[in-house]
Parts: structure tokens; C-alpha cells; sequence
């Protein structure tokens, strides 16, 4: 009974981390290097005895504790860490850093699968798709080679500063607004830190 009732917890936990972290079952399995009929047997409730070094490879891939994957609800547990005052004791989030000669080609690959193939930084506040972007030449006058910048991959509405991608020059640049013309520069994400020379 007790070790259904901890595959039953895996199952569960394995379904609210694809989901919270934006995950699909196709990229747990094509980074965890686990089978498709692995995760599905488990997600399908097939298996009652999940074997250790599968379980290390899925927390492993979802960045969470080998042991708590199977005796703690992480729903509950996020839930709850949440809505703690954001002054108060807040888990930092871990942050993939992508060296700028990398990133264009690592843009598409997600939080999950870049935590697992780059060095990691922290970033202590309200944090979801975030990058860090270890800048190798100068941007925008102000950022030098060597500054990391934290970055909320992706499009927002907001007119705070950006991380873009100029095609014409193939670099990078800081700009705010909240108008771009597609056609010369892709978003990167919004700047939500600026650490000076790696600091």
C-alpha cells in the first residue's frame, strides 16, 4: 500500500511540474532521455514499482528533490510558498545562464531543458520564464562584456525595457517601448535584472 500510494504522488507530481513549468511529456522524455512509454505507464497509473534511477532522471530534469518528488505534493507545496508575503522567506528560482553567442540558437528550447544543458544563477522574487543572458561585447552603451542580464523570455505589453535581437547587425540591444518593427528585431524578453560584470 505504500508504494502505490508513493507512485501515486509521482504520477501526481509528475503532472502539475509539466504543467507549472511549461513542459510537455515529448521534452521531459527527449531531456530526461527516458522512453515515452516510461512516462505514460506512470502517468497512466501501469506501475506501481517506478524504478530509483528513473525517478532521479525525472526530478533531476524538473530541478526538485529525489525524495520529496514521491512524499510531498508540490501543488500544495508551491501553493502555499506563494502566497507567502513576497518579503518574507521566498525560495529564489533557478535561472539558466546562456553565453550571447548561444542564445539565438537556444531561444526556442525551454526553462526545463536549458536548467538542465547550462550553468545556473538565482533570482529572488516573482520569477517564470526566466533567462540569464551573459553578454560577451558592449550593448547599448550602458551593459559591458562580462554584465549578465536577467530576462522574462518572450513578447509582454509592457513598455519597460527589452532585450532584442537586431537582424540586420546579428547583436544585441537594450530599447524600451513598447513598438518594434518585426522585420529588423526579435524580442528576447524584458529586462527584469542587470548584474554588472557577473556580479
Amino acid at each position: 500500500m505504500y508504494r502505490k500510494e508513493k507512485t501515486e504522488k509521482l504520477k501526481n507530481n509528475i503532472k502539475y511540474l509539466i504543467k507549472s513549468r511549461g513542459e510537455t511529456r515529448l521534452s521531459l522524455c527527449n531531456s530526461s532521455g527516458l522512453t515515452r512509454t516510461t512516462i505514460y505507464n506512470i502517468l497512466e497509473g501501469r506501475v506501481v514499482n517506478v524504478q530509483q534511477s528513473t525517478i532521479r532522471k525525472i526530478s533531476d530534469f524538473f530541478g526538485v528533490s529525489y525524495k520529496e518528488i514521491e512524499t510531498v505534493d508540490f501543488e500544495e507545496k508551491e501553493t502555499i510558498e506563494s502566497s507567502v508575503s513576497l518579503h518574507g522567506n521566498m525560495n529564489p528560482a533557478a535561472v539558466p545562464i546562456i553565453r550571447e553567442s548561444l542564445l539565438i540558437q537556444n531561444l526556442d528550447k525551454r526553462i526545463g531543458e536549458l536548467a538542465v544543458s547550462h550553468p545556473l544563477t538565482y533570482y529572488f522574487g516573482s520569477a517564470s520564464n526566466l533567462i540569464g543572458v551573459l553578454l560577451e561585447s558592449k550593448v547599448s552603451g550602458v551593459n559591458e562584456s562580462g554584465d549578465l542580464l536577467i530576462v522574462r523570455k518572450g513578447v509582454s505589453s509592457g513598455s519597460g525595457e527589452k532585450l532584442v535581437y537586431d537582424k540586420t547587425t546579428n547583436k544585441l540591444s537594450v530599447i524600451s517601448g513598447s513598438y518594434f518593427d518585426s522585420d529588423v528585431v526579435s524580442i528576447i524578453g524584458d529586462v527584469v535584472e542587470e548584474r554588472f560584470n557577473g556580479c
